[in-house]
Parts: C-alpha cells; structure tokens; sequence
C-alpha cells in the first residue's frame, strides 16, 4: 500500500467501545447550568454507485434529538452546522475515505433520531444536489423535504458526559439514486447508516483484487446473513478499504462485471488491528463468465429488489441490487452464470484459492421487499428468465 493510501485511511481518533465511546475531553455544562455535556462528531462516507460518475449533495447540518418523534420545529435539537456549506461528491468518499463535517458540543445521553439537512436547488444553485450519469450530462437530483426538515434516521447514539462520541454517516449513493423512466430526472431516495467511528487501528479490512477486475464496476462488500455492512470499489492499483466496520466476523463478497462471485468467509474485523485479507501476490482473481439479463417490474415503485445466492453449507450472500425505476417500477439486473468460489480466511495466505461451488452455479434469489414485506422468486440464469412481476398490496 502506497504512503497516501496510508495517509487517506490513516486517521487518528479517539478510542471507543461501539456504544460507549472512549473519553477524550473534560465535562462541564452548557450556559453555565452545570448539566453534564458530552461532544458529537460527525463525518460522512459512500459505499460504490452503480452508473454514475458523480453524486453531488450540498450538506447544511446534522441535527440530532432525544425523541424518535420530535418534529423540526420542537425543541431540544442539538446541531452541527456546516459554515459555509459543504457541496460534496459522495462518489469520493469509497475505500475508506471520509469527509469530516464537524462536532458539537451537547447534554449528555441517548439520541435517537438524527437528520441530515441538504441544500435545496434554487435559481441561484440549480446544481446544488445533482449526478453525472455514465457517459451523460450533469444532473439536478430531486431530494423531497430535504431542504426544509432533512433526511430523517433512527439512530442509538449515546453521549457519555465529559466523553467524545463519533460516528459516520454511511450514505449509499447507489441505493439512494432513483431514475425517473424517460424524464430525464432523479429522485434522492436516502440509504444512510449511521455507524460508530472508533480508533484508526482496528475495524478496517484491507486487500487486492486482480488488475483486471480494478475498476468502478467491482464491488467488495462485508456482508453479515447475506446483508452488506460495508461495501466499497477498489482503486486503480486494485487496493480496497473497508472502513469503518463494526467488530464482528464477516463474508467478504466480490462481485465484477463478466466475473464468478468470490466469497471469503470468516473475516474477523477488531479494534486493536487492521484485517489484511490478501496482499498483492494473491489478488482475488474471479474466473471469467457469461451472463444473463433479467428484467421485472415492482409495484409499489419504492419497493427494492435484490439477488442473492446461496452457497451449499452457506453462506446466503446479496450478488448484485437493482435500482428501481421511480416511475415505472422496473429493474433489471445481470447475472454471471458461472459457480461461485468460497475460501475461509487465513491470516497471511501465502496462496490463496476459491473452490468453485456448481450446485450454486447461475441458481439465485430475488427478494423484493416493500416496507416490512418482502417477496420471493427463485431463478437460473443458466437459460433466458421470463419477466419477473412482484406486487404488494
């Protein structure tokens, strides 16, 4: 890894346990009143967007309460305010880059609903949120309410008396992009996480994917029971980031256009050290293969739609999300046809092979949720698929 890739990802910060985060200054009260306060700081990453080579959002204020149900309006919000605003192009914030968007100090305790506040687009700044689709001209993005309330997340922060706590905002640009059939236009449909920042050490997974698979089209993920936790692209070099991931043990998913899926399980994120998966003698190297478009419509449009693969003796992983059309609920997605490959993690491989598993090969699942409902479809892109129709009432 090259001394700025190290200097990117090497960033320092206060030590922490997931929801009881490390001190990291003095208490006191807030005008005086000798209420116990704490500090909240607060930056903001992407996981890869698929078709696009800019998502712009111009960021106003992080705004937090204790109540899952206070209104904009009530008080008792406590804020972190960018002056001046800050216009930021999520799609350079993967492999573990972070922008930071400032602190705040405020009364100690647990808060349980957070909102992002963003710009709106005026005559003066009709850009001001906007996206650059692949091989086509820049682009506003519609974000409803953004403007005037912000984009409203249910969160568990707590904030320790006389401590720092730090967190980041994941905002999945490729999930939160919605194309609007032929109009021209898209909608801001927010996917954001929000998760615990703790020491530059540890909760970081590293490693290489083959040269020829080092480009914005391959996604490497960390996936627990077959959901993304933390998803990036690797750089020119094929080095990935996978920062921050909360500790636990996780499958490491590849996925490349024209590519099998490659999955490593068993990969153990903690604090005290970085996770390196591979190095660059033994780069993931997915076989080729052929694929399969499948298309199908969802009703209602703000349902989602997700194919995932199940390997004999596990695990069930997501192998690809399809964005779905805000106006004519379609998506479409292409499946390579070719086995999966499964390794377990081995600290230091010298050599490092994925067993191709056939039982699983072009077998996968669409699952369609909509709300707290989710639909299902099995298929096998080993012949043409028949347009798939889910509807919820």
């Amino acid at each position: 890894m090259t001394k700025l890739q190290l200097q990117r990802i090497g960033m320092g910060f206060c030590a922490a346990a997931i929801l009881a985060l490390a001190a990291c200054g003095g208490g006191g009260g807030i005008g005086g009143t000798g209420a116990p306060i704490g500090t909240l700081r607060f930056a903001v990453t992407d996981a890869p967007a698929c078709g696009y080579d800019q998502v712009n959002v111009t960021l106003q204020k992080v705004r937090v309460h204790q109540s899952t149900t206070a209104a904009d309006t009530d008080s008792g919000w406590s804020e972190v305010v960018l002056a001046p605003e800050k216009r930021v192009d999520l799609l350079t914030l993967t492999n573990g880059v972070l922008e930071e968007l400032g602190q705040t100090a405020l009364p100690a305790g647990k808060y349980t609903q957070l909102r992002l506040v963003l710009a709106d687009n005026t005559p003066a700044a009709p850009l001001a949120n906007s996206v650059v689709p692949t091989g086509g001209a820049e682009t506003a993005l519609d974000t409803p309410s953004a403007a005037q309330s912000g984009l409203k997340l249910n969160v568990d922060i707590d904030v320790p008396a006389g401590q720092l706590a730090d967190f980041v905002i994941d905002f999945d640009a490729c999930k939160s992009v919605v194309r609007r059939g032929n109009s021209g236009r898209f909608n801001l449909k927010p996917v954001i996480r929000v998760i615990p920042r703790l020491t530059a050490a540890g909760l970081r997974v590293v490693g290489y994917v083959a040269p020829a698979i080092a480009n914005p089209a391959t996604q490497v993920s960390l996936q627990l029971n077959g959901v993304p936790v933390r998803a990036t692209v690797p750089d020119a070099s094929g080095t990935f980031v996978l920062y921050p991931v909360p500790v636990g043990s996780y499958d490491l998913v590849v996925t490349a256009a024209g590519h099998a899926t490659s999955v490593m399980t068993s990969v153990p994120v903690t604090t005290a050290t970085v996770t390196a998966v591979n190095g660059t003698a033994t780069a993931i190297t997915p076989v080729t293969s052929a694929s399969r478009t499948v298309t199908g419509t969802v009703t209602p449009t703000s349902a989602t739609v997700r194919a995932t693969q199940a390997l004999s003796g596990g695990p069930t992983v997501e192998a690809a999300w399809a964005p779905v059309d805000a106006d004519t609920g379609r998506f479409d997605f292409t499946l390579v046809q070719a086995a999966p490959g499964k390794t377990a993690y081995v600290a230091n491989p010298v050599t490092l092979a994925f067993t191709p598993d056939p039982t699983a090969a072009g077998k996968y699942r669409l699952v369609a949720a909509s709300g707290a409902a989710t639909k299902t479809q099995d298929i096998d892109v080993a012949a043409p698929v028949p347009p798939v129709t889910f509807t919820f009432p």
